[in-house]
């Protein structure tokens, strides 16, 4: 696809608004993203509008732990740069609402927009299944001056989702529990299974186009999953790889003859068209 340049300045405040702008070919109107914003690496380089409260340096369970703390006092998990948004005067924010603990409050964003003088557009992507990751490209490729190009963009991801389709028809469908985290053990929801669905796996927890869950152990072991795929929410191939490890015992009580790590970042957390690398890398796994 080619780059597409134009006028309109973008903010993103979600990394997987950060990379659909990319690859929508709209990199170059972007003008800020968020401090988790690490992907394409031309991204890195942008100013950062927000920062996380949660302290570094906290294991799993203590990051849970204050997580659960914060939205239980209804307090915000990311911290906006306020004036620094004003000096790089957006055209269009671009935001989520779908989850609390993923971005800044929408009502905030939507507040902070209204003070600020050249009152940018807030768009909020909130897709619950893959199926509107692809779908909301178009919008958001319309709001930052670029239309058509979002539905270019989605028929390609979706001729590579066909692909995999074709390739798993048949064959064996494993029973795979997804984990999105350990401490405590989170099913994953939304989008997942229905990746896992697509890349020829049946999810046995989670529900497709729902939230998110906690479960035990036991609730788990009880599913008798084939398959237990490791992708904390947000966290690097490495870093899911250590979680695994710290809860191999519990991991082996599950019962799964196959246990994997994945870059959760980078192909499962984030609503994004890298969903589909993600597609791909599970069918391999699988089959």
């Amino acid at each position: 696809m080619k780059p597409i340049f134009g006028s309109m300045r973008v903010a993103s405040l979600v990394p997987s608004a950060t990379e659909a702008l990319f690859a929508l070919g709209l990199g170059e109107q972007v003008v800020a993203v968020t401090h988790e914003c690490d992907f394409p690496t031309a991204a890195r380089s942008l100013p950062h509008l927000t920062r996380s409260v949660i302290e570094p340096g906290l294991d799993a369970g203590e990051i849970d732990a204050r997580v659960r703390e914060l939205v239980g006092r209804g307090e915000a998990l990311y911290a906006l740069d306020e004036p620094q948004l004003a000096e790089l005067a957006p055209d269009l924010v671009v935001t989520k609402a779908v989850c609390e603990v993923c971005a800044v409050y929408y009502d905030d964003v939507k507040s902070v927009a209204e003070r600020l003088p050249t009152h940018p557009q807030v768009l909020s992507l909130d897709p619950t299944t893959l199926g509107e990751v692809l779908t909301d490209l178009e919008p958001l490729a319309e709001a930052a001056g670029a239309r058509g190009s979002g539905d270019e963009l989605r028929w390609e991801l979706e001729r590579r989702l066909d692909a995999v389709r074709e390739a798993v028809a048949g064959l064996p469908r494993p029973r795979v529990a997804a984990l999105e985290w350990l401490d405590p053990p989170y099913v994953a929801g939304h989008w997942v299974p229905e990746m896992v669905a697509t890349a020829g796996g049946e999810d046995v927890l989670g529900e497709a186009g729902g939230r998110s869950r906690t479960a035990t152990w036991e609730e788990i072991a009880a599913a008798s999953p084939e398959v237990a795929v490791v992708m904390p929410c947000g966290l690097d191939e490495p870093a899911a790889e250590a979680e695994a490890d710290r809860h191999g015992a519990d991991l082996a009580a599950v019962g799964a003859e196959r246990v994997f790590a994945v870059d959760a970042a980078a192909s499962f957390s984030r609503p994004g068209p890298r969903l589909v690398d993600g597609v791909e890398l599970l069918a391999r796994l699988f089959h």
